[in-house]
């Protein structure tokens, strides 16, 4: 089949401008497969240390571990989000993209077989963490990795490998998509 197509025409071109709806989508979609890198360990940029393996279960990560990772990662990409559109787009479009993203994730979450009863449980919980690690974030990046640690593994005292790592994955996570949504305009 012959194409038309040049080497620049299929080059990736950022969209100019999005809706809150549309980012949500697209958030909610990053969020997932950062989360799924991270429980397959396949994100090499920023591997876990050797010692997070002793604090999973055999067959696992825990419940617990699970559900604080995915908090983790939309909170980055909340970040991200936050950091790319302060101050050059409305608050409430911001607002609306950020509320898109967890609608959809709490959406996927269900459709996955997380009772629905469950999720004002778990949205109390993110909203607790977001409190936590934007304090931290604030602090420094090392805090923001040993709060993010002591969530996952609930030991405090073995993190400092850990934090690292989750430092270098907040960073890895809310920065590109910071850059990325700097050339995009959100709008209504």
């Amino acid at each position: 089949m012959a194409t038309n197509l040049t080497d620049e025409s299929r080059e990736f071109r950022a969209p100019q401008t999005m809706t809150p709806a549309e980012l949500g989508d697209n958030l909610a979609l990053l969020v997932w497969e950062s989360f799924s890198d991270f429980l397959s360990k396949q994100d090499v940029e920023t591997p876990l240390p050797d010692s997070f393996a002793t604090a999973e279960a055999p067959e696992g990560p825990t419940e617990h571990t699970v559900e604080e990772a995915l908090i983790f990662f939309m909170w980055a990409h909340t970040r991200g989000v936050q950091q790319a559109f302060l101050g050059r787009a409305p608050d409430d479009l911001i607002r609306d993209g950020l509320d898109a993203l967890h609608r959809a994730v709490f959406e996927d979450m269900v459709s996955h077989g997380t009772p629905s009863a469950q999720l004002p449980i778990f949205e109390q919980r993110v909203g607790a963490r977001y409190s936590e690690y934007h304090q931290a974030a604030a602090e420094s990046d090392s805090r923001l990795g040993e709060v993010v640690c002591r969530h996952l593994t609930g030991d405090p005292d073995n993190c400092m490998e850990m934090a690292v790592a989750m430092t270098e994955r907040a960073v890895a996570v809310a920065h590109p998509l910071r850059d990325f949504l700097e050339e995009v305009e959100l709008v209504s």
